[in-house]
């Protein structure tokens, strides 16, 4: 636990990283323990178009057959357990797992021809699809979220871009998951929560002082800086203390800000609304999520599961540590239908549907024959994914897969063009240059992507 008395000095071992500096300095009870939390403010030549986005990662992958491109017509080793049905919106089905989304199709749009050629492995699925590009050449490219926070900096007092409950862990591979700020540096990490929203003891960790403190003077509090000056006066002399500095003030403020506590706080939320999104990790997220965006958040993403193993998960192997088609329709698919349902409604009973994208997807699809555990493996060839709100036009649909979901057969649609219809969505040109690694410059999406005119 860090101590605000402390006086002992701590050498960094690479560089500068905020968790070794919290442990230097007294730095965690003034919510820096979280790299989000030191955005810098908007730029002035970015003009704030208000849009903000909620982004719904459904780790493991959903089976795009099982889900929301059914193959009725297909072999029975193909099309799976699971009957299409009617959506409000005429021609788009998906099957009877989703029984609350089918009634609010006309709120969203599916792009059913997803599609990417590297290695069919979780990790490089959440990077592609939350960076629009692939780690390669010891370059990790930075999330929307943080190319948000850099170019548009924070509202208020509440950070650009969080991250709930909890980044994505194990998931069989050691790269890199996409939801840092990459080469932009740590200080556009996002806020992460790292705690279960649907927990009874639910609080807000870094946001809160360790309970020892809570007997210390107020007066006493507003000496603190005096207090980790002189716990890190080695440290000042780094060349990233004086961004640390600038930011401090930022920093304690979001600490002890009235509103970043409210926004935090689902105990103002009524018992009819926490049920109504479900009494689950992700939905209570999802609840979380509306919250934040509501207090000023720009970006949220809310990853539905932590790893894919010892628990039931989109990854439907059929075997163990894995799950199998039935648990997932049993487990899985209600929990999401019901939270992901209950957020489209909320934010239009809100008038924050207008100005909010949701966008659900996952990493890949799953092979389109059953496998002989009972479950479908990884496929990369072709999926589906969600977008509504904002800008973002609803019931369309964008691409078709091919008759067996293999490949895609019309519209094939690349990691790289969904996010450049996420930035051209929040009001940024998708071709804005970011200075790079060695000052290179390097556009938000690549000068070929164009967004998915189609949407809009």
């Amino acid at each position: 636990m860090l101590r605000l008395d402390a006086n002992r000095s701590v050498s960094f071992c690479d560089g500068l990283t905020r968790r070794d500096f919290l442990h230097a300095g007294a730095l965690s009870s003034l919510g820096l323990t979280l790299p989000g939390l030191l955005a810098h403010k908007a730029r002035a030549a970015t003009k704030d178009s208000d849009v903000n986005c909620i982004m719904l990662f459904l780790v493991g992958g959903p089976s795009h057959i099982d889900t929301w491109d059914p193959k009725p017509k297909a072999p029975e080793e193909v099309r799976g357990p699971f009957r299409p049905i009617r959506t409000s919106v005429a021609g788009m089905q998906i099957t009877e797992i989703f029984p609350k989304m089918a009634k609010l199709a006309d709120r969203f749009s599916l792009i059913r021809s997803v599609y990417h050629t590297a290695t069919a492995v979780h990790d490089t699925g959440h990077q592609m699809m939350q960076t629009g590009r692939l780690f390669s050449g010891g370059i990790e490219y930075p999330h929307v979220g943080s190319v948000l926070a850099y170019l548009k900096g924070q509202r208020g007092e509440v950070p650009g871009y969080v991250l709930l409950p909890r980044p994505i862990g194990r998931t069989g591979g050691n790269l890199p998951h996409g939801h840092s700020a990459g080469f932009l540096g740590k200080q556009y990490d996002p806020f992460i929560l790292n705690a279960d929203p649907n927990d009874k003891h639910f609080k807000v960790p870094d946001l809160l002082p360790p309970d020892y403190l809570s007997a210390v003077r107020a007066q006493r509090r507003q000496r603190m800086r005096e207090a980790v000056d002189g716990a890190i006066a080695s440290f000042e002399n780094q060349p990233q203390a004086k961004q640390l500095d600038d930011n401090f003030h930022l920093a304690y403020r979001l600490m002890s800000s009235p509103q970043a506590r409210a926004a935090f706080d689902l105990a103002k939320e009524t018992d009819k609304m926490r049920d109504r999104y479900g009494r689950t990790r992700f939905g209570q997220s999802c609840l979380l999520a509306r919250r934040l965006i509501e207090a000023g958040v720009r970006l949220v993403t809310v990853n539905m599961f932590e790893t894919v193993f010892d628990e039931i998960t989109w990854d439907i192997h059929g075997s163990r540590p894995f799950t199998d088609i039935t648990e997932m329709a049993k487990q899985v698919a209600p929990n999401y239908d019901q939270a992901y349902s209950t957020l489209l409604e909320d934010l239009k009973e809100r008038g924050l549907y207008d100005s909010t994208i949701v966008v659900a997807m996952g990493e890949f699809g799953r092979t389109p024959k059953i496998n002989p555990a009972g479950g479908r493996d990884h496929h990369p060839g072709v999926w589906t994914i969600m977008l509504g709100g904002g800008p973002i036009k609803g019931g369309r649909v964008v691409g078709e897969s091919d008759e067996l979901g293999y490949v895609p057969k019309t519209r094939p649609v690349t990691p790289g063009e969904v996010a450049a219809t996420l930035f051209k969505s929040l009001g940024l040109d998708p071709h804005r240059e970011l200075n790079g690694p060695q000052n290179r410059p390097l556009p938000l999406a690549d000068y070929s992507v164009q967004p998915i005119k189609e949407l809009f």
